[in-house]
């Protein structure tokens, strides 16, 4: 399968998780690839032999006919962007697309890990790395599996075989102004597909898996629907989907110091925060240090991020990290500290605007049987070292 052959492609912002997938996927359908981004990154391993710069600012050799820009630097650059490819990469293979509001990740994992153990050979490109399967992203004979994206309304561009949405939220306030407004956009676009499954009109599947959690296994229900329309036995997934452990910062165990163990997850809406706290409570304490990300999210859902660390026994909370997004005056993690301590007065929170002072703060409360918890989007997860160094 060559259908990119002849093609010269620069992908500027090639380190990431998106678009060093995106590579991987060109470079095996025949395509010529190379790429530049700031520094090096643990996404360009699977990149070996592929030309790339690392250089402060962008730069696009004058040789490639092609140059696909990251949306972290859209606006600098001139280049198509990376949705427009990813709409290209979709409508070359049968793809399965997955979008929603929370655990796309998790849930396109479980597809492309149940489809590689039944034999499909499946490609995927998925936005977190998936250990049982070698990475983020592979080239595969059989469905391709594809984490979409509604943040930027571009998901309404992919033309899969089958659509999955996991579920509806209002996450992304710089680009919607109401629930409504996403449920449309995740409606239109379920419409256009040959076929589709809804997260919300399945129960969770009744077994145990080995990650925790009842979000999770709303997943897993979605994750079988899904590889039935595929057309592979429900039944044989299953058995496959007990065996899937998650991807990378999603719930995932990081090591043990002190009779204390700490978990990492991605989770960075009220829902995600409340859903990881109660998968995560096993009779004893919970931890939590948690990392706003985004100004816009912080502003919108303070009152509710408060709402769903109350759910903890100790919250530290950081300043925001900025992402994409520039600085918003008077917003900032000590909004969310307020609303904990609204939502339960007299618990134990902190303000640590740096994420070396929330892994001291929690590291200082933690004793044997508690669970520390790292929250967030942004890099709150290299406390994790800060914590378990403190508490060895």
């Amino acid at each position: 399968m060559h259908p990119l052959e002849g093609r010269r492609i620069w992908f500027v912002g090639i380190g990431g998780a998106g678009l060093s997938g995106y590579a991987l996927l060109a470079r095996a359908w025949g395509a010529e690839v190379g790429g530049w981004d700031r520094v090096e990154t643990p996404y360009l391993r699977q990149l070996e032999g592929v030309p790339i710069e690392l250089a402060p600012e962008p730069v696009v050799p004058e040789a490639w006919g092609e140059v696909v820009v990251s949306t972290a630097y859209r606006g600098q650059v001139d280049g198509r962007s990376r949705a427009d490819l990813l709409a290209e990469l979709v409508s070359l293979q049968r793809s399965i697309v997955v979008a929603g509001a929370h655990g796309k990740t998790t849930t396109a994992g479980m597809i492309a890990f149940c489809l590689d153990r039944l034999g499909d050979d499946p490609g995927f490109l998925v936005g977190g790395e998936i250990p049982q399967l070698g990475g983020n992203a592979r080239a595969g004979r059989g469905w391709l599996v594809v984490e979409g994206d509604e943040s930027d309304r571009t998901i309404a561009a992919l033309r899969p075989e089958i659509a999955v949405v996991t579920n509806v939220d209002l996450d992304h306030h710089s680009e919607f102004a109401s629930y409504a407004e996403v449920e449309s956009l995740f409606a239109d676009w379920l419409a256009a597909a040959p076929r589709s499954v809804r997260g919300d009109e399945l129960e969770p599947v009744e077994f145990e898996l080995a990650i925790p959690g009842e979000h999770n296994r709303r997943n897993g229900a979605v994750a079988l629907a899904a590889v039935a329309l595929a057309g592979y036995s429900a039944e044989e997934a299953g058995v496959a989907l007990r065996e899937y452990r998650g991807a990378a910062r999603r719930l995932e165990p990081r090591g043990e110091a002190g009779g204390v163990e700490i978990i990492d997850s991605y989770a960075h809406h009220p829902q995600e925060l409340a859903a990881d706290i109660a998968a995560v409570r096993d009779g004893g304490r919970t931890l939590v240090l948690f990392q706003p990300h985004l100004y816009s999210r912080t502003r919108h859902l303070a009152h509710a991020f408060g709402a769903s660390l109350a759910s903890a026994d100790v919250v530290a909370v950081t300043d925001v990290y900025r992402a994409r997004e520039e600085p918003v005056e008077g917003v900032t993690g000590k909004l969310v500290v307020d609303a904990v301590a609204d939502a339960r007065p007299g618990m134990e929170v902190g303000w640590t605007p740096a994420v070396e002072d929330g892994a001291r703060f929690v590291a200082a409360r933690a004793r044997a049987g508690d669970r520390v918890l790292t929250l967030g989007a942004g890099d709150v997860d290299r406390a994790v070292a800060l914590i378990l160094e403190a508490l060895a």
